[in-house]
């Protein structure tokens, strides 16, 4: 229910293609970029490392241990996606990722799931700690994990049903590929959760694992696309308020 929260959110945002017929305003693209980075630095801060950290030193563990090498794995893994996974970012004419004949909608649609997959395991992972009695994360804390999530997630829905219609796809069509680049969401938390299964131990080595590649995505994708332009005051701001609606949120939800 939290990851498919999370995907319905994706899919709210790509119907705005129904009622949209222009292109998005850069300075708004460029808040809502900056917004979806903010909730992701502070979520995994809040919800991913500090909660790994807590988890390993309840187990008798050193907390740092599990912190920085799953960091470092996540971002290493988003990396190695990023350099295979043939991708295109809106507003983009040059592919990233291995040469292929793939369509431009397809690249497009591939570099929205790519963000999508350490989400989705953020979301899953919460949940499933909270479910266990005396978590270092409580119900009400991977709730407000969801929450934030779906919230950057519907303009992101928006970001890629609109670049796809440009492209010159239909209504619909736009909208169901905008909507699929969401269904990752639940299929990545739903494998994490069933990667840990009763294995405790491994559980802070995850959630740090999540965290990496989400600050891998904020600081490869997602500031420096809020950023472009001469006046990027937009997209600073975006970050901030991102920052401080997850906050907030996992702190007096958590």
């Amino acid at each position: 229910m939290g990851t498919g929260f999370t995907f319905f959110a994706t899919a709210l945002g790509a119907a705005v293609v129904f009622f949209f017929r222009g292109e998005i305003n850069p300075g708004i693209q460029r808040v809502f970029l900056g917004f979806a980075a903010g909730v992701m630095i502070a979520a995994s801060v809040w919800s991913l490392l500090i909660p790994a950290i807590e988890m390993q030193e309840e187990m008798g563990g050193i907390g740092w241990i599990p912190a920085a090498g799953g960091f470092a794995l996540g971002a290493a893994f988003l990396l190695l996606l990023d350099r295979l996974l043939p991708h295109l970012h809106p507003g983009s004419d040059k592919p990233e990722g291995i040469s292929s004949s793939l369509k431009r909608t397809t690249m497009l649609v591939f570099a929205v799931t790519l963000h999508n997959i350490p989400e989705g395991m953020a979301v899953g992972l919460s949940f499933a700690l909270a479910a266990r009695s005396g978590g270092s994360i409580t119900l009400a804390a991977a709730m407000a994990l969801a929450l934030g999530i779906g919230l950057q997630n519907f303009p992101e829905g928006a970001a890629i049903s609109l670049p796809l219609k440009k492209e010159g796809l239909s209504n619909t069509r736009s909208f169901i590929y905008g909507a699929l680049s969401g269904v990752v969401e639940p299929i990545a938390g739903v494998i994490a959760v069933l990667m840990v299964g009763s294995v405790t131990p491994i559980m802070p080595w995850l959630l740090s694992f999540a965290a990496g590649a989400m600050i891998y995505v904020v600081v490869e994708e997602l500031i420096p696309e809020a950023n472009l332009g001469e006046h990027s005051h937009s997209g600073t701001i975006g970050v901030l308020a991102g920052f401080l609606v997850m906050m907030i949120l996992d702190v007096a939800l958590g």
